[in-house]
């Protein structure tokens, strides 16, 4: 996840405004249409846990396990899970026409490109070679560590972003944060069960749930039980997809307990990506790359952007629908899942969009799986399990973006 270097480290019934919907009920007909492009933002891979996610006071009644793969770094599981996605990918593709079924795309036909993260670019790198196997496929970013605004819009001061400003959306949004805390105090609850540390006041160190303005104004702080159980559960997923040992002392850990403490995770993106302002904002340099490769006259057939939880999450708040993926809680992006907005064109050349999100549960990650869950997504605006006319698609999208800082 990146979050905004300025902040330290889900909801009400939402109003019609709100940047949410459900996932679509059937599949958009798509027959008598050629599929030209495809434009994606992905989540990176199954990594080690980051510095402090598990926050220094937890406490649990046996040690976490030990991790192999060095601090924030993609796994080799995880780069395996990768490669078997994009596998997946690019067998969907060749039989739609996309893609070549020998050889190579031609230069220029698959475009990836990366956050600055290390794990971000090895999740870039493994895609591209399960996707086109020996092939020379470069994976763009800038220098490792240098702040992309495609990815980290409010690090790199891209569009105008008044943390006031945000903190009221994000109260409007979630009805406060004592309000998100009661709705997930019952997750919160199994996660201290989970931890087994014996403790009856729990387990992890919250403090009082507060959301406040950054001090220069452009980012926010989050603190409390959210802010800190919410990592504390995304390391359980994450082990448990590593095929590492799920318990540590408490409750054993299985795929449907890990679905029910995801919606602690996806509570953070209730405050960090899925408020109306907040989609807006973190959307709006990456969205504006997707906008471009997706109308472009000579772009790349496909166009894949990988990134972080805190992009996918922003990018379908933004467009109106829910990430809902088997094995995960709503909303809760899983590693290596993508937003897939494909390109398609009539007989007449009409352009037509419909859009996807791509993923493998937890238990195929962990298994090796070469299977992947691909559900199409309705966008908000968009009609009704029918393809969605691409300038109508186009403006409905760039009329949500934030502006660019000048």
């Amino acid at each position: 996840m990146i979050l905004s270097r300025l902040a330290p480290l889900g909801a009400l019934a939402l109003l019609a405004c709100a940047a949410s919907s459900a996932t679509a009920r059937t599949t958009p007909r798509t027959t008598g249409l050629t599929l030209d492009r495809v434009v994606g933002l992905m989540r990176h891979g199954v990594r080690a846990p980051l510095d402090g996610e598990v926050p220094k006071g937890t406490r649990t009644a046996k040690p976490w396990p030990r991790w192999t793969t060095p601090e924030s770094e993609l796994t080799p599981h995880g780069a395996e899970a990768l490669m078997a996605e994009a596998r997946a990918d690019r067998a969907r593709w060749i039989a739609q026409g996309l893609l070549p079924a020998t050889g190579c795309p031609v230069e220029g036909a698959v475009r990836i490109a990366t956050n600055t993260s290390s794990r971000t670019i090895a999740s870039g790198e493994a895609y591209a070679r399960g996707l086109a196997p020996q092939c020379p496929v470069a994976v763009a970013h800038l220098p490792i560590g240098q702040v992309d605004p495609r990815f980290e819009p409010l690090r790199a001061r891209a569009t105008r972003f008044d943390a006031a400003a945000a903190v009221a959306d994000i109260n409007r949004f979630t009805g406060g944060m004592d309000a998100l805390v009661a709705r997930h105090r019952p997750a919160l609850r199994l996660l201290d069960s989970v931890l087994g540390c014996g403790d009856a006041k729990g387990c992890d160190p919250a403090g009082p749930a507060r959301l406040t303005p950054s001090a220069d104004g452009h980012g926010i702080n989050l603190s409390g039980p959210i802010r800190t159980a919410s990592g504390t559960a995304q390391v359980l997923l994450l082990q448990y997809a590593e095929g590492l040992s799920p318990s540590v002392g408490g409750v054993p850990v299985d795929g449907a307990m890990l679905a029910r403490l995801g919606g602690i995770h996806a509570a953070l993106f209730d405050v960090y990506s899925r408020s109306p302002y907040m989609a807006a904002h973190q959307s709006a340099a990456f969205g504006r790359h997707m906008l471009d490769a997706l109308t472009a006259p000579q772009g790349a057939r496909v166009d894949m952007l990988v990134g972080h939880d805190t992009n996918v999450t922003a990018l379908a708040a933004l467009l109106g629908f829910d990430l809902v993926a088997p094995g995960y809680a709503t909303n809760d992006a899983a590693p290596g899942g993508a937003i897939l907005i494909q390109r398609w064109h009539d007989r007449q050349g009409r352009a037509f969009v419909t859009l996807a999100y791509r993923t493998q549960s937890p238990e195929q990650i962990r298994g090796h799986a070469a299977n992947v869950s691909v559900k199409p997504v309705q966008v908000r605006g968009c009609p009704v399990a029918a393809p969605c006319p691409l300038d109508r698609f186009v403006t409905l999208m760039r009329e949500r973006l934030a502006p660019l800082a000048r």
